[in-house]
């Protein structure tokens, strides 16, 4: 079945984009606002509102596949790709991408992926944001095309097996981490809060200790309010590289004795630290601080577990990570690694090395980047997905929470027809 027309459309994401080098620059907050002048290229203000491209492909029998062009909350920087703005990009993809589907049978989701991650434009390689939203219509059309759901259309192309019970779901709070975790415990999430701890003075603590205190709150607020004796989230913090911060990127002794405490507080339940170090120099010298310390407190036998992040933005930094045993688990920042079909082959990649994968993404997403995600999630089965977009907890759990679960549905009713 043929694509025989492209559409654009421009939309609003669930978050914000924000200024980051202002922020770090120490830009102050007045409400939701910064106070300040940007910084970063593209920038009109430091945060600003999220902004997305719906791109529609029209089967030649009327139906629309779709997905949502979107980038991550930091666009700009760290190495990404510079700010995504609808009105800068839909006549890009009218003039260089229209073209080349328009005409192309929607009938292998992998060959027009890889055609359309090839589209070089003056040199230069499609925005990243573009090639998140371009792959997920193609899987859609794909799926549509051949009457499968999305899932079942990776399953089938990468060699993988469709889940057939969820995958954990991972709420984040934002700074808003004490409110917030009380949602997640009664919404039951599997894994929370990462709780967004990027200062050391007013978040972590001078010698960690606020941490260490939030740790043991939330430890107590689950126990005391969990409606199921065998409920049992794993606690994920994301630290942003502040625990390298007051003891040193390389001092793995003393991090290790701090995570190692932490983990001890966190009882019964799992700690995972993301983040726990951030080499701003390059991406060689944070996976062998990441690496170092990940052998550190494997050899003292404990469990909690370290989440890479920072300096792993694309599929080529993932596999390094997860070759040199970075961390116990990867983070697949979906938007950052372009088309949904890189996202696919790294959480693969990460299941053979025995590396953690974490498919994450962005609160700066929508709603359909999050449910086809969940396609991408059931077919792959990482261990854990973010819930997105946005910072509520409420709205993106349950758009990630429906969503798997209309996929096991209809995978029981279709296995229910062939008997």
């Amino acid at each position: 079945m043929k694509i025989i027309d492209v559409v654009c459309s421009k939309g609003r994401t669930g978050f914000y984009f924000d200024d980051q080098r202002a922020i770090k620059q120490g830009a102050g907050h007045d409400g939701t606002f910064y106070v300040g002048a940007p910084v970063t290229e593209g920038f009109k203000a430091i945060r600003q509102a999220g902004e997305s491209i719906s791109v529609m492909l029209v089967l030649e029998d009327g139906q629309i596949a779709y997905g949502d062009c979107a980038a991550v909350q930091y666009s700009g920087a760290g190495g990404r790709d510079p700010l995504f703005l609808a009105t800068e990009f839909i006549p890009l993809i009218e003039k260089h991408i229209k073209p080349t589907l328009v005409g192309k049978d929607a009938d292998n989701f992998r060959k027009l992926a890889a055609d359309m991650e090839s589209i070089q434009i003056d040199g230069k390689r499609l925005h990243t944001a573009i090639r998140y939203g371009v792959s997920q219509a193609l899987l859609d059309a794909v799926a549509k095309a051949t009457g499968r759901l999305m899932c079942e259309v990776v399953a089938d192309e990468y060699g993988c097996t469709v889940a057939d019970k969820p995958i954990a779901i991972f709420t984040q709070s934002g700074d808003n981490r004490y409110d917030n975790a009380d949602k997640m415990i009664i919404k039951g999430a599997q894994v929370l809060p990462h709780a967004l701890i990027n200062n050391v003075k007013d978040k972590l603590g001078l010698k960690g200790e606020k941490l260490a205190e939030y740790v043991k709150w939330l430890r107590d607020r689950i126990l005391a309010f969990r409606t199921e004796e065998d409920y049992a989230p794993v606690l994920h913090i994301d630290c942003y590289g502040t625990i390298g911060q007051i003891f040193g990127n390389h001092n793995y002794k003393d991090m290790a004795d701090y995570i190692e405490e932490l983990g001890k507080i966190a009882k019964p339940f799992l700690l995972r630290i993301e983040g726990p170090m951030d080499c701003d120099s390059d991406r060689e010298a944070q996976i062998e601080a990441l690496a170092g310390l990940t052998r550190e407190l494997d050899s003292r036998g404990c469990d909690v577990e370290l989440v890479a992040d920072e300096w792993c933005n694309t599929l080529e930094d993932i596999k390094l990570f997860a070759d040199a045993k970075a961390g116990h688990m990867v983070q697949i920042k979906t938007p950052d690694l372009g088309g949904v079909n890189n996202t696919i082959e790294a959480v693969l990649y990460c299941k053979e090395k025995g590396i953690g994968a974490y498919q994450g993404g962005t609160c700066n997403e929508t709603d359909r980047s999050a449910q086809v995600c969940v396609h991408c999630a059931m077919a792959t089965q990482p261990v854990q997905i973010l819930a997105k977009p946005g910072m509520g907890v409420d709205e993106g759990y349950m758009i990630v929470y429906n969503e798997m679960e209309r996929i096991l549905a209809m995978r029981q009713a279709k296995a229910a027809l062939k008997k």
